[in-house]
């Protein structure tokens, strides 16, 4: 008579405490019939569509709004509740860690695109193109990176980035040409030839988009400052501690949103699509980039952590489900940011001066899914073509992939942007990026996911390694042991004496009456 009532309890227990991710899935699959029924049954107008999505655009609203308080008082308690040699080691292991799977994830997506080959059975007339080529030099990319990386004002940084365009330079004298002359007729009539050299001037303009990368940066070095600043600037840790928590709790709130808000968005992406037959012909291309990110987030992201940790993978992913999904339904890894840290600190219980650090780095510059992504699609472009790519070239997609990943920013499509310069890297033609674009929406949501994933096992992976340094720290917080130039006391109990004294930088000694006698210098 009791099992009975044990699993009751136990089915009430689990729908209580993953209420949320239920709903959320029972969103998505409601969405998904929505969706499908409206575009069968009803003519809707551009303008009927775009109402229609209206409470989705309200959820990512939401989650945009709360990206820049998340981000600034995450990573500055993060770091300031850190030594700074802790950190250095920290984020030393995050970047190991985030390098090694980008390019784990890069060798699988050249191998798998080799061997399945689906750009060599099609033609290229045969695939519509869709949108515009954006027009991106990798030198200015890779410079905009770094100039990003020191915003010259930390308020615009909030929400502009800084990018540079190339502008032709019209000259005004006589421009240097090379001159050939050809013996046309009898008559001697001569053409001229002219191979003309054109001068760019590089021109500086801010473009719409949080730049976290610069915030991350100032957020880091403002962490270290105060966190070595001792009792002086503990009033700021104090503060941003104090705005991380209320962050938090407003994440909660906007969860209990998220079903709904998913659901419309699902729904009014599929009313939305207008060329499904895109999908038949892209079919083994599509195909090839999800066994990718499947194997990558299913074997290889779970054999490192299950190395590393020794735990459960698959526990811990689905301790990241709610994570996961909104990842899928959105398809912005920074967006996905607050979910992100609600999962990992509250269902797989990672160290929130873990989550902190590593969290806001790795939705900047661990793009899994988006290396993968591009090295498939370099290849599969290449294949159109009928160009044999040589090791050289191969070595060059895997290096340039990796690179332009780490400079995508998390937000939606930015893959399309780098994939640009992994094209121009190895000489494929840039305008070729519109025949996946109509395809591009899907498979960003997929690997949004990995990106998240590869995220999440990071802060576990991290922690592992980082144990011993944060017992260290567990213990000097415990006997108030801290930076040796801040007027902090140690309270030590004297067994013959009931007067207790602390020792400040090993010089002197105060008692309770607070004053102050010159001591012999201690030796700890």
């Amino acid at each position: 008579m009791g099992k009975p009532a044990k699993k009751g309890c136990d089915f009430r227990r689990f729908v209580k405490n993953n209420w949320l991710l239920l709903a959320t899935v029972a969103a998505v699959v409601l969405g998904i019939v929505v969706g499908v029924l409206v575009r069968e049954y009803s003519q809707l107008s551009s303008l009927d569509k775009f109402y229609f999505a209206f409470p989705g655009e309200i959820l990512m609203r939401m989650l945009k709004l709360i990206i820049l308080p998340l981000i600034i008082s995450s990573m500055i308690t993060g770091v300031a509740a850190l030594d700074s040699n802790i950190s250095g080691k920290i984020g030393l292991r995050a970047v190991m860690y985030y390098f090694c799977t980008t390019i784990s994830a890069v060798i699988l997506g050249i191998v798998l695109v080799i061997s399945i080959k689906p750009g060599v059975s099609q033609k290229m007339d045969d695939i519509g193109r869709a949108g515009s080529t954006p027009e991106v030099s990798t030198v200015d990319a890779l410079l905009d990176l770094i100039r990003n990386m020191f915003p010259e004002n930390l308020v615009q940084a909030c929400f502009e980035q800084y990018k540079t365009t190339r502008e032709e330079v019209e000259s005004t004298g006589e421009p240097e040409t090379n001159v050939t002359e050809e013996s046309v007729t009898a008559a001697m009539t001569t053409t001229v030839a002219k191979n003309t050299t054109k001068e760019y001037k590089v021109v500086g303009s801010y473009s719409e988009g949080m730049n976290v990368l610069g915030l991350i940066v100032f957020c880091l070095v403002f962490g270290i400052v105060i966190g070595k600043m001792g009792e002086k600037g503990q009033i700021l840790v104090d503060f941003f501690n104090a705005l991380s928590d209320a962050t938090m709790k407003i994440v909660q709130i906007i969860m209990c949103y998220m079903p709904l808000g998913i659901l419309f968005l699902i729904a009014g992406k599929i009313i939305e699509v207008e060329d499904w037959e895109i999908f038949r012909k892209l079919g083994l291309y599509m195909a090839t980039v999800l066994s990718g990110l499947a194997i990558h987030s299913i074997i290889i992201l779970p054999l490192i952590y299950f190395i590393v940790v020794r735990k459960n993978p698959f526990r811990f992913a689905m301790g990241m489900a709610q994570a996961l999904l909104t990842a899928l339904m959105i398809s912005s890894s920074s967006a996905t940011l607050p979910v992100t840290f609600c999962c990992a600190e509250e269902k797989n219980k990672v160290d929130k001066r873990i989550t902190r650090f590593v969290l806001p780095v790795g939705a900047t510059i661990n793009m899994d899914g988006t290396a993968l992504y591009e090295a498939v699609a370099a290849v599969f472009i290449a294949q159109l073509n009928n160009l044999d790519l040589g090791i050289g070239q191969i070595i060059t997609i895997s290096v340039t992939a990796t690179a332009a990943s780490i400079g995508a920013a998390g937000v939606p499509q930015a893959g399309l942007v780098t994939m640009v310069i992994v094209l121009s890297a190895v000489g494929l033609p840039a305008e070729d990026v519109t025949l996946i674009i109509a395809v591009d929406w899907l498979l960003d949501r997929f690997r949004t996911m990995v990106n998240v994933l590869g995220d999440a096992f990071g802060t576990g992976i991290v922690e592992k390694l980082s144990k011993k340094e944060l017992e260290q720290m567990d213990v000097s917080s415990e006997v108030n042991i801290v930076n040796p130039f801040a007027l902090e006391s140690t309270i030590l109990d004297n067994e013959n004496s009931e007067t207790k004294k602390s020792y400040i930088n090993g010089g002197f000694a105060v008692d309770k009456s607070d004053t102050i006698s010159f001591t012999q210098t201690s030796q700890f």
